[in-house]
């Protein structure tokens, strides 16, 4: 009758971490961030070592504490390995992927200030005086604002 006990009791236990990996993985789903799918499969790893091999409550925190570190660990060495050059590196930035092309300014540079057109948008620009129709070279960005040089000069 004792070992039937034992075997209810692991039985039990199987089950619990079964339900914590499976309520750690779906909150990975709500929560921001990547880390309680890690601790799901910590969960899931001591709920079949528990199935496996009976133990107290002790050994399976214990089980479960070393589980979710070398999980952790694997994520974030897997999280790092995913990040990789893009094809596309100015996706988001799309002022600075204006440096270094040549535009005609829309409207003359008076005062330090004028505007080049590129594309459907119209962009301010900073940089000396010159003329509407003048060749410019986009030299650096400044917020929204582009800095500007007559093309040719260094």
């Amino acid at each position: 009758m004792g070992q039937m006990a034992a075997f209810a009791e692991a039985l039990t236990d199987f089950w619990l971490w079964l339900i914590a990996a499976g309520l750690l993985m779906i909150a990975e789903l709500v929560v921001p961030g990547a880390y309680l799918i890690w601790l799901g499969a910590a969960a899931l790893v001591t709920g079949l070592a528990v199935a496996l091999v009976p133990m107290g409550w002790q050994a399976q925190l214990v089980l479960f504490a070393v589980a979710a570190l070398v999980a952790v660990v694997i994520g974030r060495l897997l999280a790092r390995s995913a990040h990789a050059v893009s094809d596309r590196p100015f996706l988001n930035r799309r002022t600075d992927a204006l440096v270094g092309r040549d535009f005609i300014l829309h409207e003359p540079i008076t005062d330090g200030v004028g505007q080049i057109r590129v594309d459907d948008t119209v962009w301010r620009v900073t940089g000396p005086d010159c003329p509407a129709g003048t060749r410019v070279v986009v030299a650096g960005v400044e917020g929204a604002t582009l800095t500007v040089r007559p093309a040719g000069t260094p």
